[in-house]
């Protein structure tokens, strides 16, 4: 499934968001420009969680540098359809969520919601040495928000079958509880013997970063507006 729009209507150029969306963009241009180094790169600059762990798997990185990575791994990513990706559900879903906590608050919580998604791929698979990079977790963290904060929204989704398309509105509850659920089927997966990721993608970070999300968004959300009230949302 994959999502086009939804029908909350806040704006699309919200502040924060457009910056952070602009600062993935420009780091996954400084790996493109720098071509096969970008591998040096990833390694540097990604959360490598057995170098977070144990502190001391790599003896080129001072112990310090292991909780930096895990904000520098946000902006880095691995191919261009990784950032695709991810850079649509944060524009998607980003917008609304800034709109309830504000410029400020929802730019510490996506920060925040990047940290705790490190940090529970840390805890679900400390002795990896693969760096895990990527704003999906902090995004997933910004989606469990949405979760909470917008429980009749509908998110008007393209669903590819062989050689047809279907578009249509799926109720948010749903459609997020169906992604939590791949996400925690395939984490599960990979603690049962695959490694840190099953299929390159770290889906631990995407629970920790939901379920942190879903725990922050009642604390942090601002009471909803008039428009609001008055909406399906």
């Amino acid at each position: 499934m994959i999502p086009l729009r939804d029908n909350v209507g806040a704006r699309r150029l919200a502040s924060i968001n457009s910056l952070l969306l602009a600062a993935n963009v420009m780091g996954f241009v400084y790996e493109a420009w720098l071509g096969g180094a970008a591998e040096s790169l990833l390694h540097e600059y990604g959360m490598v969680p057995a170098r977070f762990a144990y502190l001391a798997v790599d003896g080129k990185f001072p112990a310090l540098w292991a909780p930096v990575t895990l904000l520098t791994s946000l902006f880095l990513h691995g191919d261009f359809l990784h950032i695709a990706g991810n850079m649509l559900y944060l524009f998607i879903f980003g917008a609304a969520v800034e709109e309830r906590f504000g410029h400020g608050r929802f730019f510490c919580f996506y920060l925040a919601a990047g940290i705790a998604a490190g940090l529970a791929m840390v805890w679900m698979q400390p002795a990896s040495r693969m760096p895990v990079v990527g704003a999906s977790g902090a995004i997933a963290g910004v989606l469990g928000a949405y979760f909470v904060l917008y429980p009749r929204a509908r998110i008007v989704t393209l669903i590819p079958f062989f050689v047809f398309v279907e578009v249509i509105e799926v109720p948010a509850l749903l459609y997020l509880l169906l992604w939590f659920a791949v996400q925690l089927y395939a984490g599960l997966l990979s603690v049962g013997g695959h490694g840190a990721t099953v299929g390159g993608v770290a889906w631990w970070a995407h629970v920790g970063g939901f379920l942190f999300g879903v725990a922050l968004a009642p604390v942090l959300a601002r009471p909803r507006s008039r428009r609001e009230k008055a909406g399906l949302w």
